[in-house]
């Protein structure tokens, strides 16, 4: 797939505006003060369902356009809910005759993911289009609520124009009702927290690199892009997660492909190597807090925070995600880019084997003094 790495170019920070001169002729600066904090819903509540037939099929967007920058402080406040969980909403919506789980709950750790889209570039062809810009990476829990908080003040410093919030679950259903709810979905509520004010860095522009999922065999071609004049630092953020069901015999895995594996990531810029990267997360025990009850008052103990999922399975290693927890990027603040002009980027991840995948993101910042 071609991209074009389009940046979105940077407000300047807040000046003094200027007032007519005062009756001896001079000239008086007027500092305007800076508008309310406010909040901006995005999603109040909205169904991502997995019914393909549906428009809400594993995906809710909304419009969003800020107004009263540059912004001291933006933060995106996401809260998302289960009809998995609590489990005494089973007592008014029980499972149907047959089978194991309401018909609404998903009882599996999904993808939780939340991007920026450009509504100007969104249906463009492939070799036009700009890829999304990720806000956050995340995985659901097993069928349980999560809460999100993420700062993007330098993303709405660096926007001009409407974009589109876009959350994505690739949740499905399993009809016969047995390991999922037969109509499985979750709810998303989305805001956010707006304080106006002189921005805290000089974001010139936020460059969207790369946003997709890469297969075996599959090689990623150099993406060119250009860091703007006045470009003083930078921050290269990248954000990956391993997943799939694929049986790889191999000692680099310690469960399914591409879920369980450590694999190699190579990140270049400009053809040079800048960092060599094996994502993994060991520390998924912290999500497990043991609590007892179950559906229907039952006896035994579950993972408060994945109520749904086997305490084994929860706590188990994986590749760079744990069920029911952001993962944060990998960024880097190389010098090549600390300069204006023409860059390359590209990454490739080492064995990644067939029927797995690697979801990928790539982003950079250009800053000024």
């Amino acid at each position: 797939m071609a991209l074009v790495a389009t940046p979105w170019l940077g407000c300047s920070s807040a000046t003094p505006a200027s007032a007519a001169g005062d009756d001896a002729g001079g000239s008086v600066d007027v500092v305007s003060e800076p508008a309310p904090p406010y909040t901006q819903t995005l999603l109040d509540h909205v169904h991502i369902g997995s019914d393909s037939s549906k428009p809400d099929f594993q995906k809710a967007t909304a419009s969003v356009a800020l107004t009263g920058g540059p912004f001291a402080q933006v933060s995106l406040v996401v809260d998302l809910v289960s009809p998995c969980f609590p489990f005494s909403n089973w007592k008014t919506d029980p499972p149907p005759a047959g089978q194991s789980w309401p018909a609404d709950c998903d009882a599996f750790d999904r993808n939780f993911e939340m991007a920026l889209i450009d509504p100007d570039t969104a249906d463009a062809s492939d070799a036009q289009a700009s890829p999304g810009l990720e806000l956050v990476r995340a995985i659901t829990p097993f069928g349980g609520p999560e809460h999100i908080e993420q700062d993007v003040t330098d993303v709405f410093n660096s926007l001009q124009g409407p974009r589109t919030f876009q959350v994505v679950i690739p949740t499905y259903s399993d009809s016969a009702g047995k390991v999922s709810g037969s109509n499985g979905g979750w709810f998303v509520s989305a805001h956010l927290a707006v304080t106006p004010g002189t921005a805290p860095a000089n974001v010139l522009a936020v460059i969207p690199l790369y946003y997709d999922s890469v297969t075996a065999g599959e090689m990623v071609a150099d993406i060119p892009f250009t860091m703007p004049p006045g470009t003083t630092s930078s921050r290269l953020e990248y954000r990956v997660t391993g997943h799939g069901g694929a049986s790889d015999p191999s000692t680099s895995c310690i469960g399914p492909a591409e879920e369980f594996c450590k694999r190699t990531h190579h990140v270049y810029l400009d053809d040079q190597p800048i960092e060599q990267v094996t994502p993994w997360r060991s520390d998924c025990t912290k999500l497990c807090t043991l609590a007892d009850g179950g559906p229907f008052g039952g006896t035994g103990q579950y993972c408060a925070q994945n109520p749904c999922g086997a305490p084994q399975s929860v706590d188990a290693p994986r590749a760079n995600w744990c069920p029911g927890s952001e993962t944060p990027p990998e960024s880097w603040t190389p010098t090549a880019l600390s300069t204006p002009g023409a860059h390359t980027f590209k990454f490739a991840v080492d064995g990644i084997y067939m029927g797995g995948q690697w979801r990928v993101s790539a982003v950079v910042y250009a800053y000024g003094d």
